[in-house]
């Protein structure tokens, strides 16, 4: 498959997920006030959270992708298994907000969140694999420390939930923050090879 199908196709289902996402967020009928929308605010919230991790993954995706020079049927299942975990955030996004952050689906969001990540990790290496060590990608993450704390971040996330929901919302907060910033490296990684490229 090009490389292009496979990008147009996860590009699609990121952009119904958010879709999805924002038909959770109830119009209140027949109630015009402004009270009406503080009711809200916690469907609110959690949408913005996941809109935010829905766009971390789709700008590292694109980035990912774009390293990339060829696709095999393992990169093929990994992009899916990843698609799989990312098209239950509307469902727990929903679960969280209606409940008011409860407990259980705090944790349930965490458990989310940690498997859509080692997903991607997986993802990330099968690709490095297929393209050898001195891969665009390889030598784009490097020791890749945010990719490797991220999963450990969220399991404490997820322990938190059990006694206290704002320090495990704190926590997956954070780590959406710690990823908000677009990761250049294999920007860097690319205009670096074209560089020499061109000057060689």
């Amino acid at each position: 498959m090009n490389k292009n199908r496979l990008e147009a196709f996860s590009d699609g289902v990121l952009a119904i997920i958010i879709t999805i996402m924002v038909l959770e967020i109830k119009v209140p009928h027949h109630n015009s006030d402004f009270g009406a929308l503080i009711d809200l605010l916690p469907v609110f919230l959690s949408y913005v959270l996941s809109f935010i991790y829905i766009g971390i993954y789709w700008n590292n995706h694109h980035h990912m992708m774009h390293s990339m020079t060829k696709v095999n049927g393992k990169i093929l299942w990994a992009n899916m298994h990843l698609l799989f975990w990312l098209s239950l955030v509307p469902f727990a996004t929903a679960w969280m907000g209606e409940n008011h952050f409860a407990q259980n689906t705090m944790t349930i969001y965490g458990f989310m969140l940690l498997m859509a990540g080692v997903a991607y990790w997986i993802l990330q290496n099968l690709i490095i694999a297929s393209q050898g060590k001195d891969s665009v990608l390889k030598k784009a993450v490097g020791k890749d420390w945010k990719g490797k704390s991220s999963p450990i971040l969220y399991m404490i996330g997820i322990a938190f939930s059990f006694f206290s929901e704002w320090l495990s919302g704190a926590v997956y907060v954070f780590v959406a923050l710690m990823w908000l910033i677009p990761d250049k490296r294999i920007e860097r990684t690319l205009e670096h090879l074209e560089k020499n490229k061109n000057n060689g």
